[in-house]
Parts: structure tokens; C-alpha cells; sequence
């Protein structure tokens, strides 16, 4: 089987991550996509309203369960941390021998990927789909072998829109699955 390995804080998943999912698994790119919940991203700064560890696995989960081919990876959970993705993708592996894992990431951070640790081994042991981002343009063809642009929808929607606008007492909703909505709601996250 062929797996897309999405990883990110996902603080709150959002309807642009279910629908990317879903695009790559319609289009064939994947069989099926693993959000992995990531306690912090190492390259991000400190995150003052990143929810518990829990909490956003939790939310994932509701807003994936409809969709059988999209499910909730928490192996960050259990590696060392800062988790770095060459080691989530290296326990993956060996958790799951039999499956090709490809790594799904955003055209932003296609960019600072020479950044990442040990990025020259990720793209020795998996293929890359990036898909696009609002103000970040690739040209595919200067892509190496194994890296692959695909196209899919660009969603104008992100987390950190969301938690403002929550914080702000102005969002009613929209973007997020209607049981993620109502569990920040009932448990005022982000307030």
C-alpha cells in the first residue's frame, strides 16, 4: 500500500487538510494519508496556543472519521522529542514494512527543506509530493528525481487564522469539520 505521511501541529485540523488528504487519495498519489500529530515542529518558533498533545490528536480523530482512507498517526507521541520527521519516517518504516510511505509537504516547506535534518536520507528512502501553498511558487521542473508537485486546490484557510479569529471571538466555524468545531467550543480551546 501506498501511504502519504502528512505531519504537522495541526492546531486545529482544518477542512484544507481533510481535502488535501482526500485529493491525493482521488488522484491515486496515495492509497491512503497518515496525519501525523506533531508535538512542536522543530523549525517553528515556540507556539504560546499550541493545544495538548492529546486534545489535537483527539480533534484529528473527529474530523477524519468519516474518511477511511485518511487516519491519525500519534508515533510522534513516542519518539524522542523535538521529533524530527527522518526518524518518524525511519520507525514508520519499520513499523510498516510492506507499505511505501510518501512524504506529503507544503510548497513552503519544499524551500526550507535542505533545513530539515537529514533530508538528503529522506529522499533517499521516500518519495515527495508537495503540494501548493499560497505564495510559494515551485517550478516543477527543477524538482529532483523522486520529488514530484501535485496539483491539488489551494485553500485559503489556515490553523493560525482559525485560533485568532476564535481568540477574537469572530469565528463561527467555518473551515472546520462541524464535531471539531463543537469540541473547541464546548472545551474553549484557543480563548
Amino acid at each position: 500500500m501506498r501511504v502519504g505521511v502528512f505531519g504537522g501541529s495541526f492546531n486545529p485540523i482544518h477542512t484544507g487538510h481533510i481535502n488535501l488528504g482526500l485529493s491525493l487519495c482521488k488522484q491515486g498519489k496515495v492509497d491512503e494519508l497518515w496525519f501525523v500529530v506533531s508535538p512542536l515542529n522543530p523549525l517553528k518558533q515556540s507556539c504560546t496556543d499550541l493545544l495538548a498533545d492529546e486534545a489535537r490528536l483527539h480533534l484529528a480523530q473527529l474530523a477524519v472519521e468519516t474518511h477511511p482512507q485518511l487516519h491519525v498517526c500519534d508515533i510522534e507521541m513516542h519518539l524522542p522529542r523535538p521529533s524530527y520527521m527522518v526518524d518518524t519516517l525511519s520507525e514508520l518504516r519499520k513499523q510498516n514494512p510492506n507499505d511505501e510511505l510518501v512524504l506529503v509537504i507544503g510548497a513552503d516547506n519544499w524551500l526550507r527543506f535542505p533545513q530539515w535534518r537529514s533530508s538528503q536520507e529522506i529522499m533517499r528512502h521516500h518519495r515527495l509530493l508537495i503540494y501548493p501553498r499560497p505564495g510559494y511558487d515551485i517550478d516543477a521542473s527543477t524538482l529532483p528525481s523522486g520529488v514530484q508537485m501535485v496539483k491539488t486546490q489551494l485553500f485559503d484557510i489556515s490553523s493560525t487564522q482559525i485560533r485568532q479569529a476564535i481568540a477574537a471571538g469572530n469565528y463561527h466555524g467555518r473551515g472546520l469539520n462541524p464535531r471539531v468545531w463543537k469540541e473547541i467550543k464546548q472545551n474553549k480551546y484557543y480563548l
